[in-house]
């Protein structure tokens, strides 16, 4: 997995890893968020969906860094598929990155950001992910509260 930081160009996810504990030990004392979230987009025929999935250290306050992967899909997908895939995506990457976090002896709780949410087409799909999410182990977050996939991930399909 490459992952693109805004500063930092291209990284592994073991960079990333590695760059989320500088950050949390710069400031150990302050409260962190470590979040995933996934969104994608229709796009052309060539790649007919754009899935972007963003990971975000948010040191509550103090600011923040974030480091995005994108993914195309070559076929086109109805809403509630590309909503299943943001959702594994996601999960997908949290996984794999409490496993390198752990390599560096370090397990900061991570939260799942859906861009789903009350208002709209999703919301008939809010207990189904959610549902999935929460049975995996993790706490998911919805619109409005899920910037890091409304936000942060849906600025880079766009892009």
């Amino acid at each position: 997995m490459q992952f693109v930081s805004p500063t930092k160009g291209n990284m592994s996810l073991e960079e990333v890893a590695r760059d989320i504990l500088h950050f949390y030990e710069e400031m150990p004392d302050h409260q962190y968020r470590l979040i995933v979230g996934s969104d994608s987009q229709p796009r052309s025929a060539r790649h007919a969906t754009l899935f972007v999935t963003a990971i975000v250290i948010h040191r509550v306050g103090k600011g923040a860094r974030f480091y995005f992967l994108k993914r195309p899909y070559k076929k086109a997908l109805g809403l509630k598929q590309r909503i299943f895939m943001e959702a594994s995506y996601a999960l997908e990457v949290v996984q794999e990155l409490e496993s390198e976090l752990a390599k560096h002896g370090n397990r900061l709780p991570i939260e799942i950001h859906l861009d789903i949410g009350e208002e709209g087409e999703t919301k008939t799909l809010i207990k189904d992910v959610m549902g999935w999410i929460t049975q995996s182990g993790y706490v998911a977050r919805i619109k409005p509260d899920s910037f890091g996939a409304s936000k942060v991930a849906d600025r880079y399909t766009k892009s």
